[in-house]
């Protein structure tokens, strides 16, 4: 005994994460062991649950391109997983970083495909996971803790562009809570981003059990968001994962149109692409409550707008602000692309034609099929997303959370053909009541007043 060296307590402490392709590796082998069916190999659970794991090579192999590129920013990071560079110039000329990028874009292509096919699957076997309730919850539970300690780590860069609201508001919410340390900002938006995964989290549990009554279903769901790579990956990145918690939750109010309406409208003045889902969801709502829908959804959109141009007026630069948006080629197609994408160092006129055939899909989504189903939104939400990363020019195809939970809701989502807005109007609905009152009150005043009778 008095030949052993004592080690300090702190190797208890001593918690190292895995790198990027042992947490690939690992969370496959657990994903595959807690909801693969080996009774049951020919069925589309099976396949879903493998093939989510599709995009993680293309992230692979650009973080590969970017560690070559900028070896010192990423040492000292405890073998955390590190985003692509924001932004960055790099030459197309680079291997890795273009077989990466398509890569994405050909993984993104099935997902499209299997989000348009689901629209055909109508009937759904209820498989259950290889694990209990209780044993999801308490593996979820330690996954979320996991990535609380992967957000904290030393700052990760930005992966795309930040709007307005989402770009200023950790630095708002810092100066509204008196703070003068320069970190506050940076756990604001780390604070955002927790609370963000946890909505996202919470809105799909509650989706499992209220709309697809099966609440196994929504707590898997929930479970393997948390164990998918990607969540890793950009677990930081909160302008990412708010405007995609707000969409779900919209998914969990769709019974109520005005309550969807505010939530699909906030998330579209956080970022831009809620706002392409606008046709969609009307065409849901059409004669079913389509214009306290759309009323909710523009008050909403309207008011983000509004608290970004007063932020912008505050700080003074609000007119470079807005000619830095109309110039950006990021989301105007016709113009050559000034990001790294896939489409860097590609003539403008390729993709242009992508851009268009996108256009043409969100028109056709908004008249067929008629009526839609909460199943057909989800597809279809699904879709529209995922499109985006075929023409976006600023990393396209990088933006997984985007639509990571709308997949996940149509891996584990029953038969849902029956789930539709409800028919009547509903006495509950305050905006509903007072637009009515406000339309008899406008009727009253423009009706003419009737003339005296002249007395005999």
């Amino acid at each position: 005994m008095s030949g052993m060296t004592l080690r300090p307590a702190s190797i208890f402490f001593e918690f190292q994460l895995p790198n990027a392709a042992t947490w690939f590796y690992f969370s496959f082998l657990l994903a595959v062991a807690l909801f693969f069916k080996f009774s049951r190999l020919l069925t589309v659970r099976n396949w879903d649950v493998v093939s989510l794991f599709l995009l993680v090579p293309g992230l692979l192999l650009l973080q590969e391109a970017n560690a070559k590129n900028q070896q010192s920013s990423h040492q000292g990071n405890g073998g955390r997983i590190a985003p692509p560079p924001a932004n960055a110039k790099l030459p197309r000329t680079d291997p890795l970083r273009s077989l990466g990028y398509i890569w994405l874009v050909a993984g993104s292509g099935y997902f499209l495909f299997r989000c348009l096919l689901d629209l055909a699957l109508i009937g759904r076997p209820a498989l259950s996971p290889n694990l209990t309730s209780g044993g999801l919850i308490w593996f979820g539970g330690a996954l979320f803790l996991g990535l609380v300690y992967l957000a904290i780590l030393p700052p990760e860069e930005i992966v795309g562009k930040k709007t307005i609201i989402t770009g200023e508001m950790p630095s708002q919410m810092e100066t509204a809570a008196e703070t003068v340390a320069g970190q506050e900002a940076r756990w604001v938006g780390i604070s955002l981003a927790i609370a963000s995964h946890l909505a996202v989290i919470a809105g799909m549990i509650v989706i499992g059990r209220w709309h697809f009554q099966d609440t196994e279903a929504g707590i898997s769901a929930a479970t393997l968001y948390l164990l998918l790579p990607y969540t890793a990956l950009f677990v930081g990145q909160f302008h990412h994962v708010l405007p995609t918690a707000l969409l779900i939750w919209a998914v969990v109010c769709y019974r109520r149109p005005t309550l969807a309406g505010l939530f699909l409208g906030f998330a579209a003045g956080s970022q831009f692409f809620p706002a392409l889902l606008f046709g969609v969801w009307c065409s849901f709502y059409w004669r079913r409550g389509s214009s306290r829908f759309a009323a909710a959804f523009g008050l909403a959109f309207i008011f983000s707008l509004a608290l970004a141009g007063t932020i912008l007026l505050v700080r003074g630069d609000f007119a470079e602000s807005v000619r830095s948006v109309l110039t950006l080629a990021d989301w105007q197609a016709w113009k050559a692309p000034t990001t790294e994408s896939f489409w860097t160092g590609v003539h403008w006129a390729y993709r242009l034609p992508v851009f268009i055939g996108y256009v043409a899909l969100l028109a056709i989504t908004a008249f067929w099929p008629a009526p839609k189903n909460l199943a057909q939104v989800l597809s279809l939400s699904a879709a529209a997303l995922l499109g985006i990363q075929f023409w976006y020019a600023d990393q396209g195809g990088v933006y997984v959370l985007w639509y990571l939970p709308l997949l996940l809701l149509l891996v584990f989502r029953p038969n849902l053909s029956d789930r539709l807005p409800s028919a009547g109007v509903d006495e509950n609905d305050w905006f509903g009541k007072t637009s009515r009152w406000v339309r008899r009150t406008a009727a009253r005043m423009r009706k003419q007043p009737e003339p005296i009778a002249k007395a005999p």
